[in-house]
């Protein structure tokens, strides 16, 4: 019995069934089991990403907070919200609140949080305005090409360094208008720092 015309039929169906490019979930935007509003406390209140996401800056994974974090000011603040309470019995029971997570890459593909923001990227960058979403949602594709063309785009922008006597920016107006008498000597300016963002295949498929 020849099968290839029922493969070939099934393959078909599937490509057919995809409404977009694999692994793409722009535009996802899970309910989650807390009803947290980065708009409040990332946005209002401007809260550093890092005081719950901790391992953005040292690891591969910005990680979720553990409910003790939120409890440090909600053990006070909204004390009688009940997803405040939802948290706090989440808390006391010892078990950890099961978020829905967004943002997925495919498990082939490496990526380190460190690297982008020791580099001085905004989390906006790939999470686009999270401190104005109520509900998290991924906002970009988070394709190859997309990730690509923000690693060229990137290494075309760069600038040479500053000579190291040159002021900073700033400083040349000071150092014109001081007197004299309290002449101002300028702080010696950082080195910048030159990003090459790789673009070969071996820096993701590792």
């Amino acid at each position: 019995m020849n099968c290839r015309p029922f493969y070939l039929l099934a393959a078909l169906a599937l490509l057919g069934s995809c409404s977009g490019p694999v692994s793409n979930q722009q535009g996802y935007m899970p309910e989650q089991p807390i009803a947290f509003s980065h708009a409040i406390h990332a946005g209002h209140y401007e809260i550093d990403c890092q005081y719950c996401h901790v391992g953005a800056e040292r690891s591969r994974h910005a990680g979720v907070p553990a409910s003790s974090v939120c409890m440090n000011c909600h053990s006070r603040v909204k004390t009688d919200s009940p997803e405040i309470q939802k948290v706090a019995a989440a808390v006391q029971q010892g078990k950890p609140i099961e978020w829905v997570r967004v943002h997925r890459l495919p498990d082939h593909a490496f990526f380190s949080h460190a690297n982008h923001v020791t580099a001085g990227l905004k989390c906006q960058t790939c999470h686009g305005p999270v401190e104005q979403m109520v509900r998290v949602e991924q906002v970009e594709p988070m394709t190859m090409g997309w990730c690509l063309e923000c690693h060229r785009k990137t290494a075309a922008e760069q600038v040479s360094v500053a000579p190291s006597g040159a002021p900073r920016a700033g400083e040349l107006l000071a150092v014109s208008m001081a007197s004299p008498a309290t002449e101002v000597e300028p702080a010696p300016a950082k080195p910048q720092r030159i990003l090459s963002p790789p673009t070969d295949c071996s820096a993701c498929h590792r």
